[in-house]
């Protein structure tokens, strides 16, 4: 006994191993990939689009209405500017502009719904019939109309389209926190004495917020297209401003040169893509019914 027990402990013990950070399955899928690879792309232009060798935007001395070629890329447009350094300044100012937009929208919508799903009553009515109102019109005429109200202008397009996206977070976080106010550990901790903005941010908040995140991924989308639709209605970006909403519209009034409106709209589209790919991957990784079922087709 006493020989087996030397060899015993002569022989180091074994390191359990560390493992390795893998991928949840859902973001494995194609659509995952190809939304993360799109956005990171045009965010990481955004960043660095001042640091590349590109030609002035706002320069008008190349030709008018050039077709692509090896000198201009994208071609140029009535102007005699580098579509193709447009298109990249663009991505500073339409994806900053739309992540604004959602967080905002994210913030003050999610607490006026968490507000109203919470304390009810009144203050339930008064911000429900409110959302109501504004979801009563569509959101591109009710943002026209304010934002010609206000002046055209980056600024001023922001504020209407906050006003106009607001109410579906504050629907959503209101049923959300309407479900989880009447669990057991939220009247406990109630009883425990927990005032009522402790017991949103410890027990309410935790439990509903993957949900808005995931609306708000899909809402990027949204926002691109509903900034551009400003834009080409000369109501978003003031020339001689880069946005690819304000180029498509240029691009329509020189149909000849197709390059001058495509470009840019298969910009758009690529984010909008992107970002809906994006929401629905976070989505199935974050719903639990969804979850399974990726992961026993990746099995």
């Amino acid at each position: 006994m006493s020989d087996t027990n030397e060899v015993t402990a002569s022989v180091p013990a074994l390191k359990p191993r560390k493992k390795r950070f893998e991928l949840p399955p859902q973001w494995k899928t194609a659509y995952g990939i190809i939304g993360v690879v799109v956005v990171a792309f045009w965010l990481i232009v955004a960043i660095i689009g001042p640091l590349l060798p590109l030609a002035d935007p706002l320069a008008q001395t190349a030709e008018r209405l050039a077709a692509p070629s090896g000198a201009h890329w994208f071609g140029t447009d009535e102007l005699g500017r580098d579509v193709f350094s447009r298109v990249l300044y663009g991505a500073r100012i339409s994806i900053p502009v739309a992540i604004a937009l959602v967080v905002l929208s994210m913030l003050l919508g999610g607490l006026l719904g968490m507000l109203a799903g919470y304390f009810g009553r009144v203050l339930d009515e008064t911000i429900m019939r409110l959302a109501d109102i504004v979801l009563a019109f569509p959101p591109i005429i009710l943002a026209m109309v304010i934002t010609a109200a206000l002046g055209p202008g980056i600024g001023n397009a922001v504020i209407a389209m906050l006003v106009v996206n607001w109410p579906q977070y504050a629907r959503i976080m209101r049923s959300m926190v309407v479900g989880v106010r009447g669990s057991e550990y939220v009247i406990s901790d109630r009883l425990l004495g927990f005032s009522a903005w402790q017991t949103l941010r410890v027990d309410v908040l935790p439990n509903v917020v993957s949900s808005i995140l995931v609306l708000a991924t899909l809402d990027f989308g949204n926002a691109i297209l509903l900034l551009s639709g400003l834009s080409f209605l000369g109501l978003g970006a003031v020339p001689p401003t880069p946005e690819w909403g304000f180029m498509v519209s240029e691009g329509v009034q020189n149909f000849s040169a197709w390059w001058i409106a495509t470009f840019p709209g298969l910009c758009i589209s690529s984010v909008v893509i992107a970002f809906n790919f994006i929401g629905d991957t976070l989505r199935d990784a974050l719903d639990p019914h969804m979850r399974k079922h990726v992961q026993s087709e990746a099995m």
